[in-house]
Parts: C-alpha cells; sequence; structure tokens
C-alpha cells in the first residue's frame, strides 16, 4: 500500500476557472461586486463593535470604465487590505476571508461570499488584473497586486492614501462588450439592483424645481447614478407597508404589468432564514407564459429566475422574489444544489400560500369569488400535482355555474341533491366547456331544473378527473353527452305518440338518410315535444379520452367522433312530418333534421353545410 498527496499544477488552474467553473462569462461583475459589498460589511460591523476609529461615513461601490485605457474598475470604500491580507487572500485559491470573517462574527454580519473564488472570476474577461488596495487600519502601507492570468504575480506598495480596494481590469480582446456603458448598466441592473450598499455608476441629469410661484423654473442638474435599492421592500416587515408600497415594488419588478391580485409577505427565521414576497398575477387562462416570474436571491444578490427546485411546479406561476442566505447554491451561485433544506423551504412555501389562500376564503368571500377566474387555474394546479396543497384548499375550491354563481364543493353536491345522479348513486356534475355552442343543450337541461357548470379552463380536463379519482362519490358529464340525455330520461315524460312499429320506421328511415356514416348511432327517445326534434349526444367516456390524448400529443385525438342521432319520437315535425310524408318529403325533412342538429353541435361543414343552407333557402322559398 502506498500513500502519498494529490499534486495540483498551478499553471491548470486559470484555464479551469476560465472555461468551466463559472457557467457565463457575464457572472465575473456580479462576483466582484459581491466582494466589494462584503468589504464594506465588514467594515460596518466592525465599526459597530468599536474596531474602526472615526467616522466611515456612508461607503459606496463605484462602477469605472476607461475606453482608453480598456480598463473596468470596481471601486469600493470597506475594509481594505493589508499586505499579509492580499498574501493570504489573494495567491491561495478558494481560502475565503468571506468564510473566515464568518466565522469570527458569525452573529453580527451576513456576508455575500463563502468559497473564495468569485475573485478569479476576473480573469475570464481580463488579460491583466491589478488589485490596488489599503487596509482601514491606519499604520498599514497599501499595496497593488497585479497578475496577468497565470500563477505569478507581483506585489508592491503604493500610495494610497484612503482606504478600501479598487479592481482593475485590463479587459481583453474577445471581452470589449464590457468596455459599454450599457452592457454594465443591463448586468449591473440584474445582478445588483438589490444590494445593500449603494453602486455608483456615472452621473444622471434631473431636474428641480428653483423658485416660487411664476418664477418657478426647472433647473437641470447632474447627479450620482445609483443603480441600486440598498433596502428593499421584503427586507422591511409587513407591519412597516402599504398596499402602495407592495403595488410600487412589483411594477419595479414587472413594468407595464397589469397590477397584481394580491401578495404573500415570506419572513422565516427558523429553522432557515427566508424572506421575499410573492405575488398572484392575472394569468388570463395561460400557463407556459407565465413561468420563471419569481427572483431568487442570496442576501440579495441576484442568481436566477429558474426556481423549479425550490418553488412547487404550481407556484411557478407566481412572481416576486425569495432571498435565502440558507439556499445551497453550486461554486459558481448560479444554481441551487439539491438538499434537505430545499424540501424545506418548499414545503413552507406550499403552506403559507394556501394559509394565505384560506384566510382571504374566510375573510372575504366574495372577493374571493371575484378573483376566481384568476387564482382558480394556480388552486387547480396545486390540488392536481400536491397532495399537501390538495388537503389544505380543497374547501376552498369553488366551481361556477353557467350564471355566474360560486359553489364550495361540499354546497354543490347539496345544490343538486338527488336529481343528478347515475345509476351508481354518484352525483352528476353537469359541465359544459363551450357554453355558445351547447347553449341548446344547456336550455333543456336548466329547462329540467338542471345546474350546469362553467369548465373552460386549460386544466380543467386534468381537475375534473382528479377530483373524481379523490373523492370517489362525484361524475362530471359534459352536457351534450349521451350521459346528460340518459340522466334527463329519469324525468317523468309523456308516453311516446308511436307505436313500436312506428317507432321501428321512424329509425329506418333516419338510418337509410344518414348512411353508413363512422361512429354515429341513431336512438328514438320519446322526449318532450318542446325539446329538439334531433340531438346529437356524445359518450362521455370516448370524448374525454381522446381530448386528453390530444392535450398529450397521443395520436389518439385524430380518430373520428362517436356519436349518438337521437329522435325525438314525440316532436311534431318527426311523428307527422317525416312519419307521414311522401318518401322523398320524408328523406328531405330527415336529412334536414339532422343536418340542424349537426350544425348545433358545429360538426357541419364544408360541402355540407353549403348544400344546407342552399336547402334552407330552397324552404323560405
Amino acid at each position: 500500500m502506498q500513500k502519498g498527496n494529490i499534486s495540483v499544477q498551478t499553471e491548470n488552474i486559470f484555464p479551469i476557472i476560465k472555461q468551466f467553473l463559472y457557467s457565463d462569462q457575464e457572472i465575473f461583475l456580479r462576483e466582484l461586486v459581491a466582494n466589494a459589498v462584503d468589504a464594506t460589511t465588514k467594515l460596518r460591523t466592525l465599526a459597530a463593535g468599536g474596531k474602526v476609529k472615526g467616522d466611515i461615513g456612508e461607503p459606496t461601490i463605484e462602477i469605472l470604465i476607461d475606453k482608453e485605457a480598456k480598463t473596468l474598475t470596481i471601486k469600493d470604500q470597506g475594509i481594505g487590505m493589508s499586505e499579509d491580507e492580499v498574501m493570504k487572500y489573494l495567491n491561495q485559491v478558494a481560502f475565503s476571508s468571506a468564510q473566515e470573517f464568518l466565522e469570527k462574527y458569525k452573529n453580527e454580519s451576513s456576508i455575500i461570499g463563502h468559497f473564495g473564488l468569485g475573485f478569479y472570476s476576473a480573469f475570464m474577461v481580463a488579460d491583466k488584473v491589478e488589485v490596488v488596495t489599503k487596509s482601514y487600519v491606519k499604520s498599514k502601507k497599501g499595496v497593488t497586486w497585479t497578475c496577468t492570468g497565470d500563477p505569478e504575480y507581483t506585489l508592491e506598495d503604493n500610495d494610497k492614501k484612503d482606504r478600501g480596494t479598487e479592481i482593475i481590469l485590463h479587459i481583453s480582446e474577445d471581452a470589449t462588450e464590457y468596455l459599454e456603458d450599457q452592457r454594465i448598466e443591463t448586468l449591473l441592473n440584474k445582478y445588483c439592483k438589490f444590494l445593500p450598499v449603494p453602486i455608483k455608476f456615472g452621473t444622471k441629469k434631473e431636474f428641480i424645481k428653483e423658485g416660487e410661484g411664476e418664477d418657478a423654473k426647472d433647473t437641470e442638474i447632474e447627479v450620482d447614478n445609483i443603480i441600486n435599492s440598498v433596502a428593499p421592500l421584503w427586507k422591511k416587515l409587513p407591519s412597516e407597508l402599504t398596499d402602495e408600497d407592495y403595488k410600487s415594488f412589483y411594477n419595479e419588478l414587472y413594468p407595464f404589468s397589469s397590477p397584481p391580485l394580491f401578495w404573500i409577505h415570506l419572513n422565516i427565521d427558523y429553522p432557515f432564514n427566508l424572506t421575499g414576497i410573492l405575488y398572484f398575477p392575472k394569468v388570463n387562462n395561460t400557463l407556459e407564459v407565465q413561468k420563471n416570474k419569481i427572483q431568487l436571491y442570496s442576501n440579495q444578490v441576484y442568481v436566477t429566475d429558474d426556481v423549479k427546485e425550490i418553488v412547487p411546479e404550481f407556484l411557478t406561476l407566481l412572481h416576486g422574489v425569495i432571498d435565502s442566505p440558507d439556499i445551497p447554491l453550486n461554486v459558481s451561485r448560479s444554481y441551487l444544489q439539491s438538499d434537505r433544506n430545499v424540501k424545506k423551504i418548499t414545503g413552507y412555501i406550499t403552506k403559507k400560500v394556501a394559509d394565505k389562500l384560506g384566510e382571504l376564503f374566510k375573510k372575504d368571500r366574495k372577493g374571493f369569488e371575484e378573483k376566481w377566474d384568476d387564482i382558480g387555474v394556480f388552486i387547480k394546479y396545486g390540488l392536481i400535482s400536491d397532495e399537501k396543497f390538495h388537503e389544505k384548499a380543497l374547501p376552498y375550491t369553488l366551481l361556477k355555474n353557467v350564471d355566474g354563481e360560486f359553489f364550495s364543493i361540499d354546497d354543490y353536491k347539496e345544490k343538486i341533491k338527488t336529481a343528478q345522479t347515475d345509476k351508481h348513486d354518484k352525483k352528476v356534475f353537469l359541465y359544459t366547456n363551450a357554453a355558445q355552442e351547447h347553449d341548446s343543450f344547456i336550455q333543456a337541461a336548466k329547462g329540467r331544473s338542471y345546474d350546469i357548470l362553467e369548465m373552460n379552463t386549460v386544466l380543467d380536463n386534468h381537475f375534473m378527473q382528479h377530483l373524481e379519482q379523490k373523492l370517489g362519490d362525484i361524475t362530471f358529464v359534459r352536457v351534450d353527452s349521451d350521459t346528460a340525455d340518459n340522466l334527463v330520461q329519469k324525468d317523468e315524460v309523456a308516453a311516446s305518440v308511436l307505436s313500436e312499429k312506428e317507432e321501428e320506421s321512424i329509425k329506418t328511415i333516419f338510418e337509410g338518410v344518414i348512411g353508413e356514416k363512422m361512429g354515429s348511432t341513431v336512438v328514438t327517445k320519446a322526449l318532450s315535444p318542446e325539446d329538439q326534434p334531433i340531438v346529437i349526444t356524445k359518450p362521455e367516456f370516448m370524448r374525454r379520452m381522446k381530448e386528453m390524448q390530444s392535450m398529450q400529443g397521443g395520436g389518439f385525438g385524430a380518430f373520428p367522433d362517436a356519436y349518438n342521432v337521437v329522435v325525438n319520437t314525440n316532436h311534431p315535425l318527426v311523428a307527422e312530418k317525416v312519419l307521414n310524408g311522401k318518401e322523398e318529403e320524408q328523406q328531405d325533412l330527415a336529412k334536414y333534421l339532422y343536418d340542424l342538429a349537426l350544425l348545433n353541435q358545429n360538426m357541419l361543414k364544408g360541402a355540407d353545410l353549403t348544400k344546407f343552407i342552399t336547402k334552407s333557402l330552397e324552404f323560405v322559398k
């Protein structure tokens, strides 16, 4: 057996950092600004503990571009470094001063950095990096560290007077985009918009009003362009905020968006630290376009908007921010690491959202109902995809009928009582997903005192199936289905005015007119004379299977429709005109009534529709 030490060749470190450590080249700016924030936070912590002499003022971070010199500088007024600290922290890869400081002042400070690798991201865009620094300890002299992206460096004294650090990047030829003001400002707005130290990038023009009355005039002045908000809304207490504060912040995150319906302020410190604000937007019955609108931060540094690992799938439709220093990130701080804490955070967010919705329902049911068309998508999605959310949300899950009335599921069961039950004694929830197209069926059902639900969102097929499986005592039936037609037959209607032989004759006439249409079946029934003469109904099971397969990209949706042609033998046009007419008249009228039923189901198209219109004009003449 042999023992030894693994050898790491230092000359290979920089190519690895440059090509593999960070997912995006642009992250270098986030890392260097985060280091500057850490240096400032350390200074504030020491000053608060009386370890820094004199007033430290209001330290800022400044970003400077020199296009002629081809340099980008990140300058802070933080703790600075002595020669010994430069040797310790810059010349030893992955030795994090932030981590060391946290251990020493773990209850007094919030530091961003952990790994000690962020500084080296500078070499992704720079041929040479200079670090000009001076410690807050006045007796320590300033030093300048220089490196050209290989293991060799130089270290020399400088005459810097003020504490702090300047990181000067000599931008390489393949990264000159980072010498453009617009590019840098875009990155600062993306990654640094809510950092806790003011970040200055150039100046901007503002107008101030001078004088009074008629002598008042607007004067243009130049002021510092401060990129960030040092105290974002989610770091404040809900008791300090108004509705306008929340709406204003939403508009800052998503300019020109419609106002949110409501929001949830997250604030937890045990067993993990997490703050944030989640907004419920208006979804307009869509799903995919709404996703990736939650921004994830770690100590106010932007990480990603791909939060599916920490936020339950159904809540990715929400908008807002989540900030947690306890979220496990990879080395480049761009992606979440799988971890037990992530599951705990996910469970907390789910519970918080479910409780907030329940609170709104109990506190203001009318307002909850008014928002249902928007929040119903969230709740249905949650019920389908999350077992714990299903348990909490089922009591405030609403059903809406075609008259615009809302019911909880238990309330609706009570409303329909025994009138709408099938042969298995399950409650039959009649519904429509196209109220205008199904109007004649709706009116017929309402004529028998049945109630019809509106189920027309993108999730309703899955939602109905989910409730049927979970509850066990209900079944959803579309109002134009053969099941609904059979349900109607439980009513007492007049006996057939035709004999059995006459009914058979009627059936033969319609079968002859319809021919061998694939999937069609002629059925005679004695309905009310006020009902339609011909009704097209579809098998509920087959129709729903087709819809589910089609939504999932399966080929089953291409199968032709199976349907029943229900002939009302008590309707005068059938019992008198069709039955007693001459053979040609029988066929013409039967065909016309059949086409009329097809038209009612939006099934009459092309040449058949043209012929029907021509025949209608002949009838009018």
